[in-house]
């Protein structure tokens, strides 16, 4: 290791300098500045090395609840990461269906669900942020056969296998007034 210093009368005794290791002061300079870029080159892996550690922490199995036609549904999640990829396997009442299009940007999650319901095949997008065990979802649907589109549904998903308990139930409508 060298370390370079053009007033070699400052250095610690002992210690190595250009002219203690007969390096001229260019020499200890490109070796100085050879040294900063291995050492900023172990940092950028070691940066990449956690975000894939994050990214990796979303494996596995995630569990909601979700306001369906019929009330409130069970849906799971079996996410598997492989870098920025993002694929696995959805649950409903009605079955399994693979994810597709999944990507990872940092805290952000978004893929698709192809679902086949009477012969019609539609695509419901979702998009996602992680906060530690829990993802807040967005999932957009396309539009019906009279055009209609319903609004974005809002749901979080926790990480394992229980579902999110399910929305409480509507307060019952006040009594009819007494004649």
């Amino acid at each position: 290791m060298c370390v370079w210093s053009p007033q070699p009368y400052l250095s610690w005794p002992g210690s190595y300098t250009a002219t203690s290791a007969g390096l001229s002061q260019e020499e200890a300079r490109e070796e100085a500045i050879q040294m900063m870029r291995k050492f900023l080159l172990a940092v950028t892996f070691l940066a990449m090395g956690s975000m894939a550690a994050m990214a990796a922490d979303l494996n596995g199995k995630w569990s909601a609840t979700v306001d369906g036609m019929r009330g409130p549904q069970a849906i799971s999640f079996n996410f598997k990461v492989d870098g920025a990829t993002l694929t696995g396997t959805i649950t409903t009442p009605r079955g399994d269906t693979d994810i597709s299009n999944g990507k990872i940007d940092g805290d952000n999650i978004s893929f698709d669900q192809v679902v086949n319901f009477n012969g019609n095949s539609f695509t419901i997008s979702y998009k996602g942020t992680i906060a530690g065990d829990t993802i807040k979802f967005s999932r957009s649907f396309p539009a019906g056969p009279d055009g209609q589109t319903r609004p974005p549904q809002e749901f979080t998903a926790n990480r394992g296998d229980a579902a999110a308990p399910p929305p409480p139930p509507p307060p019952p409508p006040p009594p009819a007034p007494q004649q």
